[in-house]
């Protein structure tokens, strides 16, 4: 049977321990600050890191999507290590970013000079939203499941999954253009939390704006009460380089939900460009 490897970007904010488990293949992003300044996300800049330097710039850096020829080599480099494998890679929302059409357009190239058995899927979702996906996706891959089957069942957990985004400040999103400064500023002002969520076309929108941290995590919990009431689930609370806002979230869940898997992944340098200090990623998903 033919060997299948997962491939992704850093944008699916991974844990390293669990890239290098399943031999996960990352293709960076980039972290650009200037012209004379930028960083392979999760490879010369570390999500620690990253919030250090946020906190030092003005300007909130700019990000970009590998290239076509960096997914091409990569999968290039897979086949002929490999020969019949099937390469199953997963990527960062079309609604968001370049970085899905950059992995077609690499599997093109490849297919043009080579055969290659490559599967490109849309993951519609961001940061862990489509990390636990790849995840899964892995498990089953080193479980001797193939493209297909692989494929089926990311498309199905992709369904069953939910999550929201908690943003500390507004900030980040007005220097980045969703929302207006006049918003921004009335919002900081009133302490409104927007929770956000990603829709089926894998773009963010604001769920609700409710006042003050603790009524919004209460409501997140609320939500996922309606989805998964009475069911047993994995968890996963991303956090930027700050464990402990995760923790305290976790510890509300299991208030009212019996938890079995329970990860907290960073989020990296390329997604916290555009949410900024202090936001906590939830998701969930059935066990």
């Amino acid at each position: 049977m033919s060997k299948v490897f997962i491939v992704t970007d850093s944008t699916a904010d991974i844990p390293d321990q669990v890239v290098d488990q399943y031999g996960i293949k990352i293709v960076p992003l980039r972290v650009v600050f200037s012209e004379q300044e930028s960083y392979l996300d999760g490879i010369e800049l570390s999500a620690s890191k990253f919030y250090e330097k946020l906190g030092e710039v003005k300007a909130l850096p700019t990000t970009s999507q590998p290239s076509p020829i960096e997914f091409m080599n990569v999968y290039k480099e897979l086949n002929e290590a490999h020969p019949g494998c099937q390469i199953v890679s997963i990527h960062l929302s079309s609604g968001m970013s370049g970085t899905y059409q950059s992995a077609v357009l690499g599997k093109s190239m490849l297919e043009d000079e080579s055969e290659a058995d490559i599967t490109v899927i849309d993951s519609k979702s961001a940061s862990y939203g489509y990390g636990l996906l790849v995840v899964h996706a892995a498990r089953l891959a080193s479980e001797g499941k193939n493209a297909a089957e692989i494929t089926e069942a990311v498309l199905t957990l992709h369904k069953e999954r939910k999550l929201y985004f908690l943003v500390d400040t507004l900030e980040y999103l007005q220097k980045g253009g969703r929302i207006g400064k006049a918003s921004a500023i009335l919002g900081t002002l009133l302490n409104i939390k927007p929770v956000l969520s990603i829709d089926e076309e894998g773009v963010i929108y604001a769920v609700e704006k409710v006042r003050g941290q603790k009524k919004a995590m209460e409501r997140i919990v609320q939500m996922f009460e309606s989805d998964f009431a009475g069911k047993r689930i994995n968890i996963a609370v991303g956090h930027t380089a700050n464990p402990s806002s995760a923790e305290t979230f976790v510890e509300l869940m299991k208030t009212r939900f019996e938890l079995n898997e329970v990860v907290y992944p960073n989020i990296g340098a390329v997604i916290g460009s555009h949410v900024g200090f202090g936001t906590i990623a939830i998701f969930v998903w059935p066990a």
